[in-house]
C-alpha cells in the first residue's frame, strides 16, 4: 500500500497541467487528468501492438516482441526513478513516448498492410 502512495505523489510532482485539464483546480485533478490521459495512451498502444501482431509471421512476432520488451524497458528507465522506497513517475514522459511508440506500430502495420512485413524494421 505505501508503494502505491509513493507512486500517486510521484505522478502530482512530476504530473503536467493537460490542455483537456486546464480547470483543474487541485493536484488531485492533475493527477487524475495526466493519469487519464496515459491509461488512454496505453490502450490505444496495445491495441496498435495486437493488430500488427495479426499481420506477422512468427519471426516477425519474436522480433516484435523483443523490440517492445526494450522499448518498455527504455520507457521505465526514462520516465520515472526511483529514490530509496519512493518512486517518481513523470506521467508526461510515459503519455508522450507511448504515444510515439503507437505511432511506429501504426506506420509498421500500414507497411504490413500496403506491402509486405519486413521484420527488420520491427525493432
Amino acid at each position: 500500500m505505501m508503494k502505491k502512495s509513493l507512486i500517486w505523489i510521484a505522478c502530482l510532482l512530476a504530473a503536467p497541467v493537460w490542455a483537456d485539464c486546464e480547470k483543474t483546480n487541485t493536484d488531485y485533478d492533475v493527477v487524475y487528468c495526466s493519469t487519464r490521459l496515459y491509461l488512454q495512451a496505453d490502450k490505444e498502444l496495445n491495441e496498435a501492438y495486437k493488430k500488427l501482431v495479426g499481420k506477422l509471421d512468427a519471426e516477425g512476432r519474436a522480433i516484435l516482441k523483443e523490440g517492445q520488451l526494450a522499448w518498455i524497458k527504455t520507457r521505465n528507465k526514462n520516465c520515472s526513478e526511483t529514490r530509496g522506497s519512493e518512486i517518481l513517475l513523470d506521467m508526461d514522459c510515459a503519455t508522450n513516448t507511448t504515444v510515439e511508440r503507437t505511432r511506429f506500430l501504426d506506420d509498421r502495420y500500414r507497411e504490413c498492410a500496403s506491402s509486405a512485413c519486413m521484420n527488420g524494421k520491427l525493432r
